[in-house]
């Protein structure tokens, strides 16, 4: 019979649709990939076009060269000139368009992904977004920092190039305030973080968990709001990621490299987005916000129903869904 399932740190809503629900064996991606070389000399992220690309705003080379970089976007959604102005006049609210979008150059090599990195590229990686997470916390301009990363043509990416982006915005968006003010109010019932609480209870249960490491748990939501829908949470409590470790950062890398491998040899290279969800820069949550990532693959559609109820239809069980990321194998 089918499930409604409630996240409890959200208060989102999912229909598990049991009476038509897939074997998770039957999300492997059929789209024919076109093949990519390792170089591409019309490829403004490849070694040796940098010249394609704004100045750089951080680096982190080796002996051969750069690994990873970080750039302003050159078709940015905000731009980082000019003082933050709010108007108010009637129903109209404005505020211009002051804000920072980069581009995360994730490898040199144009043909790679995440998954096949070594553990060490993706630590790098996540180094770069601490690095900028940081300096950009400085920005009083800024309300909001987003990290996140689409892979694949269904996830929105526009260059096969391994990227990643960040925003950051004067403002806290609607979805990021409905879950501070959510957490918030579960943190004055019950005293507890309600992050916390679920990790603690996935751990318990472990239907759902992937993988655990010492210092982060995986695992699919109890309430996924798709196929394979997975958080990635640190055990260690913290309000925002610019506070995570060096052991963490280490940590972190070897559980998204693998849950990511996990996706690409179990489901054949699926698209996917993925968010660093983190609490707004201005501090004050400290007790009651938990930053995590969470990993979306575009395995389903969105249609009418969730567009005009907000509520999503997944047609998988995600106990299911664990099971099977569990028992995939990766080199």
């Amino acid at each position: 019979m089918p499930e409604l399932r409630q996240n409890l740190a959200t208060k989102e809503w999912v229909i598990i649709a049991t009476e038509r629900a897939k074997r998770p064996e039957d999300f492997k991606s059929t789209k024919a990939r076109k093949e990519q070389p390792p170089f591409s000399k019309e490829c403004p992220f490849c070694p040796g076009n940098e010249i394609n690309t704004p100045g750089e705003t951080y680096r982190i080379s080796d002996e051969k060269g750069w690994v990873v970089r970080s750039f302003p976007n050159k078709f940015a959604a905000l731009v980082n000139e000019g003082e933050r102005i709010r108007k108010i006049k009637g129903i109209q609210r404005w505020l211009n368009g002051v804000g920072v979008h980069e581009v995360i150059v994730e490898s040199p090599v144009h043909n790679m992904t995440t998954a096949l990195l070594p553990v060490e590229g993706v630590r790098l990686i996540i180094e770069l977004y601490r690095a900028r997470y940081r300096e950009l916390l400085k920005d009083d301009r800024m309300e909001t920092i987003v990290i996140f990363k689409n892979h694949g043509e269904a996830a929105g990416t526009s260059l096969e190039h391994p990227h990643s982006q960040l925003i950051a915005t004067p403002v806290v968006p609607g979805q990021g305030r409905y879950r501070l003010e959510e957490a918030m109010r579960y943190y004055d019932d019950t005293g507890e973080c309600v992050y916390c609480k679920m990790l603690n209870e996935e751990i318990k249960e472990q239907s759902r968990m992937v993988m655990e490491t010492d210092h982060f748990a995986a695992f699919v939501l109890y309430a996924a709001l798709g196929p394979f829908h997975t958080w990635i949470l640190p055990k260690r409590h913290a309000p925002n990621f610019g506070e995570i470790s060096d052991n963490e950062m280490r940590d972190m890398a070897y559980i998204l490299r693998t849950v990511l491998a996990k996706f690409y040899h179990g489901l054949d290279n699926p698209d996917f987005n993925y968010v660093i969800r983190s609490a707004p820069t201005g501090g004050g949550a400290n007790d009651y916000y938990h930053w995590y990532l969470s990993i979306v693959p575009r395995l389903s559609k969105t249609a009418g129903f969730e567009l005009g109820s907000g509520m999503f239809i997944n047609s998988s069980v995600p106990e299911e869904n664990a099971k099977f990321l569990r028992e995939v194998r990766v080199p």
